[in-house]
């Protein structure tokens, strides 16, 4: 799985309308509104390297609204959840 940090501008009052559509997005996992230097982070996750221009270039940065985007490729997942999954023997 390949995971896709983006960083999302957009028109001020267009950001729930705007956060709704790319959640709905196929390859789209979640979107927070944040506060900061951007309005919205999306996470896409992916199969094939080829589809995060699909989902990023051809269909999220297209939703209107959308002023700019910036994109992070995850090379590695760190957090709690993915370290039992790895150490998990499955004894309960």
């Amino acid at each position: 799985m390949i995971t896709a940090i983006v960083m999302i501008s957009v028109e001020a009052d267009k950001i729930p309308e705007v956060a709704g559509a790319i959640a709905d997005l196929d390859g789209v996992s979640e979107v927070y509104s944040v506060a900061g230097d951007v309005d919205l982070i999306a996470v896409v996750r992916v199969r094939e390297f080829d589809a995060i221009a699909d989902v990023i270039a051809g269909r999220l940065s297209k939703v209107d609204g959308v002023l700019h985007t910036d994109t992070h490729i995850a090379f590695r997942a760190y957090s709690k959840h993915d370290l039992d999954a790895t150490f998990s023997l499955g004894i309960e």
